[in-house]
């Protein structure tokens, strides 16, 4: 039995508020605070869930809490961090756990408050607090009268995000988007050999993928611990992820480029059809070139891949002219389509600046199209929804660069397809968010 009073920090609420003191104090990654601490945490894989839950949602959650505490705390400044993020997550629990009792979420708070700090009361307004929302319950969001202010309070969202986005893809089919994105991700493979793709799903209780002809999905699960995992039978890679390799339609034998690899899921993706071919695959950190070769290692495709580090706007540098027959650019961009994987992407004020992303984009495609040989393709793709990112920088590469012309992409799914390129938005399948082109070298 642990003691809350002297063991706060190892009870599943404690480690919460640890990780998202992190979060919002340091500005940590919340999946990577979270690995960090659940790896070396002893609690119960039950345990686990909940610090995950707890973390994710107050994340995701976050300006609606905010939102709603602003009623019953006056001056949010007096409280020190700490005790303002305990009434965050504490105010999830209430909120959006249903299994959970309020008097269990409101004693843990109390305890974690009384043994926290070093101020004397601190408890009492703990309890306070989250009594007076027991008891009076939160207001509605109906009361907010500006429209993109309420939106943005109801899907914690900020309010740049969801004029964006409602200016790109209409009312309707943003609030849609705004919805989904608090719909639990899948958990998704892909399977090395689309032969064992059968008996994989029914090893790992899986379902194929709609998108993917080598996906197999499950409302959740924990497919690194897979024994098919180990053995390099499947890889973890969203489904959107996984048509990119498809659209280079590689014979084999070619020389490849994959500009922007780390960590490698597209790579060995790419070498998984490589006969006598190579792909040199590019990062600018040794870090997360490590991540490639570690991909390429349990999937058994090591021999096809080279890695080296290089920024990738220098790749004209670097590599004689008409060098590679195919390349992919994974270009780096603002992730908007990770928010629901990734919740802290809303946040950053750097993903605003898409005119700067698209600089760095285009920087990207000019240097490497001068390796690629005449006939040669380059896919292009994004885990972003903004024109900005994507077909505005196919249309400006186009005009800069009249040798090349668009490749017309096809999917089964003629609802992806958006003007040549597959264009897929979180709401659609539950996915990523997920943008793909191609471009040709005139011969």
């Amino acid at each position: 039995m642990i003691n809350l009073a002297s063991d706060w920090k190892k009870t599943s609420r404690g480690q919460a508020l640890q990780i998202l003191e992190e979060v919002f104090g340091d500005g940590a990654y919340s999946n990577i605070a979270l690995n960090k601490q659940l790896t070396q945490s002893h609690l119960s894989d039950k345990d686990k869930g909940l610090v995950t839950e707890i973390v994710y949602g107050t994340v995701a959650r976050k300006l609606t809490l905010e939102w709603h505490l602003a009623y019953f705390i006056e001056d949010r400044d007096r409280l020190e961090p700490w005790v303002y993020t305990l009434l965050l997550l504490s105010l999830y629990q209430m909120l959006y756990l249903d299994k959970v009792p309020n008097h269990a979420i409101v004693n843990d708070a109390v305890t974690i408050a009384k043994n926290r700090g070093n101020k004397k009361g601190v408890e009492k307004l703990v309890n306070a607090v989250l009594r007076r929302i027991e008891r009076e319950g939160v207001r509605d969001f109906s009361t907010i009268k500006r429209i993109n202010k309420r939106y943005s309070i109801q899907y914690s969202l900020p309010v740049w995000l969801v004029k964006k986005l409602i200016e790109q893809f209409g009312v309707e089919r943003a609030e849609a988007i705004f919805k989904s994105l608090f719909v639990r991700n899948k958990a998704s493979v892909r399977v090395a050999k689309v032969s064992d793709l059968e008996c994989l799903a029914q090893a790992t209780q899986s379902e194929k993928s709609i998108l993917s002809p080598v996906g197999l999905v499950k409302s959740s699960g924990h497919f690194a611990a897979s024994q098919a995992f180990k053995n390099g039978q499947i890889t973890i890679q969203d489904e959107t992820s996984q048509l990119v390799a498809p659209t280079l339609e590689i014979e084999g034998w070619e020389t490849m480029l994959d500009a922007c690899s780390a960590p490698g899921g597209k790579t060995v993706h790419m070498a998984s059809y490589l006969t006598s071919g190579h792909i040199t695959a590019l990062d600018l950190y040794d870090h997360k070139l490590a991540l490639v070769n570690e991909n390429a290692q349990r999937m058994g495709v090591a021999d096809k891949i080279s890695t080296q580090k290089l920024d990738a706007t220098q790749v004209h540098a670097h590599f004689p002219k008409e060098h590679f027959d195919k390349i992919l650019v994974d270009a780096p961009c603002s992730g908007i389509g990770l928010i629901r994987r990734k919740p802290d992407i809303k946040y950053n004020k750097d993903n605003q600046d898409f005119l700067s992303l698209q600089k760095i984009q285009l920087e990207i495609l000019s240097s490497v199209c001068q390796t690629l040989k005449k006939g040669g393709i380059i896919t292009y793709s994004t885990c972003t929804i903004f024109n900005e990112e994507n077909q505005d920088v196919i249309a400006k590469f186009l005009e800069q660069h009249p040798d090349f012309e668009q490749v017309a992409l096809k999917h089964p799914k003629s609802e992806i397809v958006v003007e040549g390129c597959l264009m897929i938005t979180p709401e659609q399948f539950m996915t990523d968010g997920f943008f793909i082109a191609q471009l040709r070298k005139k011969l």
